[in-house]
């Protein structure tokens, strides 16, 4: 799945900057428009001053799906990680790579809805997608129980406190039959 989304992003940014960021391509009778443009900062242009904090974030991510993949055994895990590791690759790589200088690169975005120049929401690309994607799926994965390690937790797991055997568990000795020649014994 990385390998899939960082090559469809490559690919896609590549043909974006041939595009002219004065003429926008309108698709989908307008829902979608191809509108390159680049982006020094974060989602929605956040902190385009601090562009060098972004491959340091970048690295940090790719080392925690590194140590989380060791225990990696669930294929809806495997696909989520790998959409986030595949948008943070794509966009780490316009980071380290791209003008105006390296690890303070802009990063290509040029997919803009509703509006050719991002006026109704801001301007994406395909990492984006992937790491939106990919981070929603981990969401409602762990809102689903669903462990990294393929298993999945259930309400009826057990606590980790004991509270007994439940009633009619051979394990409880008060309902357990009582001979009526010892019933009424007192241990006073």
């Amino acid at each position: 799945m990385a390998v899939f989304a960082l090559a469809l992003d490559l690919v896609t940014k590549e043909w974006a900057t041939k595009l002219d960021p004065h003429e926008p391509i309108k698709l989908l009778g307008g829902a979608v428009y191809m509108s390159l443009t680049r982006n020094s900062g974060a989602a929605f242009s956040l902190f385009a001053d601090h562009t060098y904090i972004f491959p340091i974030i970048a690295l940090g991510v790719l080392c925690w799906i590194g140590f989380m993949a060791r225990q990696l055994r669930s294929l809806p895990w495997a696909i989520a990680l790998g959409m986030v590791l595949g948008g943070v690759v794509g966009n780490l790589a316009d980071r380290i790579f791209r003008a105006p200088a390296p690890f303070h690169g802009h990063v290509v975005d040029f997919i803009s809805v509703f509006h050719p120049h991002g006026q109704a929401f801001p301007i994406f690309n395909v990492a984006d997608m992937a790491l939106v994607g990919g981070v929603s799926l981990a969401i409602l994965l762990e809102l689903l129980g669903r462990q990294r390690d393929g298993s999945r937790i259930t309400s009826d797991k057990k606590t980790d406190i004991d509270d007994g055997p439940a009633l009619g568990d051979p394990r409880d000795v008060s309902s357990a039959a009582v001979p009526s020649d010892r019933g009424a014994q007192s241990w006073g």
